[in-house]
């Protein structure tokens, strides 16, 4: 009997020494420290090269008709690289009111500039379709112009943006000569710009639609020169906010 006994107190004395050992293990967790985990540094302004060449190419849209020389979108597109980066930027336009996409390749070919842009911009087309030219025209000829384009900006692809062609229907002087046959305008327009945007596409080439932004010229007065035709200064700068991520993004690279 007394040895049943010795043996219950052993167990239960067993028992509460394990209790006691359970409870301090967890009373008294093991503290950890979390990593520390700093955020990725990012510079919205990464530096582009100190010197950069930029060749505007196009029609009255690049030359501006009817705006100040500084109020054109190449110029402003410029100066807002300027701001942004401290960089020497330098611009040659070749662009003349009422070319078309044959004018354009015919300055090209006779100008023959070197082929050492850092940054090439091509608006072209809107004249095809005001001149009534054959589509097929603009099918042959805008590849050619996007091609001539990538040479002169030394062979990179990426360094290329193409720019939609303004709708001018949505203009004072459009609405008076187009009258009801506004809409057409606008149709014919959208082909222009479709197959220019496929074509880049394509090809991995820059596509900058600004085409709403015009649309919005009988509603938005500002929106237009003071010829009632072409885009204001205002436009132009709506025109250059779209394109500066593209631009940013070629140079960076």
């Amino acid at each position: 009997m007394k040895l049943q006994f010795k043996q219950i107190v052993t167990f239960l004395f067993c028992v509460f020494l394990l209790s006691c050992s359970a409870e301090e293990s967890n009373s008294d967790p093991v503290a950890t420290t979390p990593p520390v985990v700093n955020p990725p540094v990012t510079n919205p302004n990464t530096p582009i090269a100190s010197s950069i060449n930029y060749l505007a190419l196009g029609d009255s849209y690049t030359i501006g008709q009817s705006v100040c020389e500084t109020c054109r979108f190449p110029e402003q597109l410029k100066q807002s690289l300027l701001n942004m980066y401290a960089s020497t930027i330098s611009l040659k336009i070749i662009a003349t009111t009422g070319w078309t996409t044959s004018n354009l390749l015919s300055a090209i070919n006779t100008q023959n500039p070197d082929s050492n842009y850092d940054l090439v911009t091509l608006l072209i087309g809107v004249n095809n379709q005001y001149q009534h030219r054959n589509f097929s025209v603009y099918e042959k000829e805008f590849p050619e112009l996007v091609n001539k384009a990538i040479k002169l900006a030394k062979g990179d692809a990426k360094n290329v943006v193409v720019i939609s062609i303004p709708d001018y229907a949505y203009t004072p002087y459009g609405k008076s000569v187009a009258g009801d046959q506004s809409a057409m305008i606008s149709t014919e327009i959208d082909q222009y710009n479709s197959f220019a945007e496929k074509y880049c596409s394509n090809n991995n080439i820059v596509f900058v639609n600004i085409t709403d932004i015009t649309r919005q010229g009988l509603s938005n007065p500002n929106l237009v020169a003071s010829d009632g035709l072409h885009p204001s200064q205002i436009a132009y700068k709506m025109f250059v906010d779209r394109m500066m991520p593209k631009v940013k993004s070629a140079l960076q690279d």
